[in-house]
């Protein structure tokens, strides 16, 4: 799947069915997904340009929690994040391909997913993101996590791995090098991870595809 991007018009061409079609029986078959080198050539380009294009200032100290009970703890986590809103074409191109996976999850597996949200991160060298899950059962309208690594030339000498693991027992499942273009998804409530320092900075989009929390008193989204 190509993005085009012209200055005020985004065209998506057909979806690239064979990745899709990978991510879905990866997630059905044992609830995790990591595509090296997936994301589509062209939109991976613009996301890579259009994060080194911001200033410093359009990142923000990365807490724990959301809203009122938003925190930051230096000692779990310390990267930096922004959150992606659609104002930007490579942002419009990111949620727009993001849009052509929920619903093509939603077919093939009814998940129910009813919106995405996702920022930017960057980890300045020695940042890292303690052992967390990205929801917790029963508890969080968060279902699948997706992740994209936006850096060329990564080697193994950079560090600065995901690793995921089986369980609560934290025996480690998988680790992934942030190498550029590469795709990770896994279930949200089922996967403890962490974010191992690096040697470099590291910049990568993390998302999160959700069901619809809404109630009597609360509207979703909240942002």
């Amino acid at each position: 799947m190509n993005v085009v991007l012209t200055e005020d018009v985004i065209h998506l061409p057909q979806v690239d069915e064979s990745l899709f079609d990978a991510i879905a029986e990866n997630i059905a078959h044992q609830g995790y997904s990591i595509h090296p080198n997936a994301l589509p050539t062209d939109l991976l380009n613009q996301l890579h340009q259009h994060v080194h294009s911001m200033s410093d200032g359009n990142f923000k100290r990365a807490g724990i929690g959301r809203e009122d009970n938003l925190m930051l703890n230096q000692f779990v986590r310390k990267d930096e994040v922004c959150w992606i809103n659609g104002e930007s074409l490579a942002g419009k191109a990111w949620l727009a391909w993001a849009d052509e996976l929920q619903h093509y999850l939603n077919r093939h597996l009814f998940l129910g997913l009813f919106s995405f949200e996702s920022h930017f991160a960057h980890y300045s060298p020695g940042d890292f993101y303690k052992t967390h899950k990205d929801a917790f059962k029963g508890e969080s309208n968060r279902i699948l996590s997706l992740v994209v690594y936006l850096n060329p030339d990564w080697t193994k000498e950079d560090q600065g791995e995901l690793v995921i693991y089986q369980d609560d027992t934290r025996d480690e499942l998988v680790r992934v090098t942030p190498s550029f273009g590469t795709i990770v998804l896994f279930l949200s409530e089922d996967f403890p991870h962490e974010v191992l320092p690096a040697t470099r900075d590291r910049y990568s989009i993390a998302g999160w595809f959700r069901v619809n929390g809404s109630g009597i008193n609360r509207v979703d989204p909240p942002r």
